[in-house]
């Protein structure tokens, strides 16, 4: 199932729109006016603002109010129209892409980017079952001696097979910092797979733990393998290079949550989420 663009086209076509749908998904609820209490109270748009008017007492709401479109002078349905196109490409959409769609300046092209990002934020819901993890290394300049590069950044990430996957930046991947990671994010008692890297070597107090030797050219030992993260791994890399071509390790977070997100939502339409989203930052 997908959301095709027809259908945001017949569904948001103007901005006029685009702002009764989110007075509706604000304030579609209330039963009376927050200043004069009247029951079943009546709002109208004002003319010339994004903000509507209580009809007894004019006392007006703004459906946009701490929301990524407060305070924007970009089009409210260019907005939804960028939130539509990263909801699509699986592959990330770049600040230049959203340049050239919208005829904007640069700065403001990232700066839309950036806000749409924070809707893709990670769940709290642990992982359970088997859960597969693993750690790579992204950016700097890769050194002979040193297979992680200079400068490089690392990820950690966990997967539950067919499932949902969660990952983070961590610059420098130990037991220290890798251990909690999967006690905050895998239920315990969970089948734990992964490499033989010694950072996992401890894992095992805390969940079932099964490893393949990638230094022995084991990369599957009947249903032990990192095959599922090592997929999520490649996807990542080939977007990050292809699409972005570099990103900041400031930044890196959020481009690593935009992709977690179509991850975790490839099996339904992610348009109506991030438009959930948007609505759930307010409260």
């Amino acid at each position: 199932m997908s959301y095709t663009i027809s259908q945001f086209n017949a569904k948001f076509p103007n901005d006029d729109v685009c702002l009764e749908y989110m007075f509706r998904r604000q304030y579609g609820t209330l039963t009376a006016c927050v200043k004069c209490g009247v029951v079943s109270p009546k709002y109208y748009r004002v003319t010339g603002r994004k903000c509507f008017e209580c009809k007894d007492c004019g006392h007006q709401l703004h459906p946009l109010a701490n929301t990524i479109f407060h305070k924007s002078s970009t089009s409210l349905r260019d907005w939804f129209h960028i939130i539509y196109m990263f909801s699509v490409a699986k592959n990330g959409i770049s600040a230049k892409e959203i340049e050239r769609q919208l005829g904007v300046t640069y700065k403001c092209a990232w700066r839309i980017a950036n806000q749409v990002r924070l809707l893709m934020a990670q769940g709290a819901v642990k992982l359970s079952e088997i859960v597969e993890a693993d750690e790579i290394y992204y950016g700097g300049k890769r050194r002979r001696d040193d297979p992680r590069g200079d400068n490089k950044v690392g990820i950690v990430g966990v997967v539950q097979r067919r499932d949902s996957v969660k990952a983070t930046v961590d610059p420098d991947p130990s037991a220290s910092t890798v251990l909690p990671f999967l006690r905050h994010n895998v239920e315990r008692d969970s089948l734990l797979m992964t490499d033989d890297s010694r950072i996992y070597y401890r894992s095992g107090k805390d969940f079932i733990h099964l490893s393949v030797n990638h230094s022995e050219h084991e990369y599957v030992r009947g249903n032990v393998h990192t095959g599922y993260i090592d997929s999520f791994w490649s996807q990542l890399k080939r977007s990050l290079d292809g699409t972005h071509h570099c990103v900041s390790p400031k930044y890196l977070q959020r481009y690593l949550n935009q992709f977690v997100f179509h991850y975790n939502h490839r099996n339904e339409p992610a348009f109506p989420v991030l438009l959930e989203a948007v609505v759930l930052r307010v409260q």
